[in-house]
């Protein structure tokens, strides 16, 4: 089969031809039919995540059930099944206090898909079962891709924080995370505001649901937030860690900042504007392949997608090389 593959540390992807992998116990065989790319594929780049090489990365990976490895229930897993694997590589242990509190993501024995073992840039990868979302019929392959990982990190991370629906909350970033954001917290009964740097992507903001656009590029910005309302939930999804203290102003009484992007360095946050205000910072790590399910269900049900453009794989270097420059997702097309 073809693959791209990362033979060293820092090298660039090679496409080289491989042995079509077989699925071990508990294990199954995907065809691949597109695979999402994502800032954190440069992890598997440079071993940020312990990785050996060669590896094949990817963990976006929307594809189909193929073959099924020992001791697979073939009355759950159907061949020919839509599947998606996303960050959540599977393998968790199902007996340890995380999984017991229903975290399998911290499963000491959960994996990365793309990293601990090859993910989706190659026309087939083998995967835990645990692993694996279904994929509700009819959805695109290439659209669905990314809702694998940009999509329920905003997706799960928002649903959690128990923000009473119609309230107004802020999305912080128009990028792969943003502009899905604007959609799922639109589509879930709440009232948004796009926060981003310049006026050019206000019209954009308002098309995916936004109700207000705030320039955080101009002075008085934050006063232009308290004006329309109490924010209740902020989610920072461009790293920037500069705006953290000025997000906490912003927000009203027991808003919640939520941090879902890297950010480059440590931020400042006086205490006494979280105490004062009963305000908190929450960081939020994606979620599982149950939750990845329930993101999907809810983004065709309510017609949330993702802004893509498709590459072949043997472009893919050019995916990842200019990543920075995606509006929004970039994809690679395997089928």
């Amino acid at each position: 089969m073809k693959a791209a593959v990362f033979k060293e540390k820092g090298g660039d992807l090679e496409i080289v031809e491989v042995p079509v992998p077989e699925p071990k116990q508990g294990w199954v065989r995907i065809k691949v039919h597109s695979c999402g790319v994502c800032h954190s594929d440069n992890a598997c780049k440079y071993g940020n995540f312990g990785n050996s090489y060669p590896r094949i990365p990817g963990h976006e990976v929307f594809g189909e059930i193929e073959k099924l490895g020992e001791g697979v229930d073939p009355n759950y897993f159907k061949i020919g099944q839509l599947v998606g694997v996303g960050w959540f590589g599977g393998n968790h242990c199902g007996k340890c206090r995380e999984c017991l509190n229903d975290q399998w993501i911290f499963c000491k024995e959960s994996l990365i898909c793309g990293i601990h073992y090859d993910g989706g840039y190659a026309e087939y990868m083998v995967a835990p079962s645990d692993s694996l979302a279904f994929v509700p019929e009819g959805m695109n392959a290439e659209e669905t891709a990314p809702l694998l990982c940009a999509g329920i990190t905003v997706f799960n991370s928002f649903r959690n924080q128990n923000i009473k629906v119609g309230s107004l909350v802020g999305v912080q970033g128009l990028g792969g995370l943003g502009h899905l954001a604007i959609q799922f917290c639109k589509k879930m009964g709440y009232e948004v505001i796009a926060m981003s740097s310049g006026d050019q992507k206000e019209k954009l903001a308002k098309e995916l649901g936004a109700a207000h656009y705030v320039n955080i590029s101009k002075d008085g910005w934050i006063d232009q937030m308290k004006a329309i309302g109490s924010v209740q939930c902020i989610l920072l999804t461009a790293p920037s860690s500069s705006i953290v203290q000025s997000s906490l102003d912003a927000l009203g009484v027991n808003g919640k900042l939520v941090l879902l992007a890297l950010l480059p360095e440590p931020f400042n946050a006086n205490s006494l504007t979280l105490i004062g205000g009963n305000k908190s910072i929450i960081g939020w790590s994606s979620g599982d392949s149950r939750d990845t399910e329930q993101t999907l269900n809810f983004a065709n049900k309510n017609q949330v997608k993702a802004i893509i453009k498709t590459f072949s794989l043997e472009n893919v270097n050019e995916a990842l090389l200019k990543i920075a420059d995606a509006r929004f997702r970039h994809v690679v097309k395997i089928l």
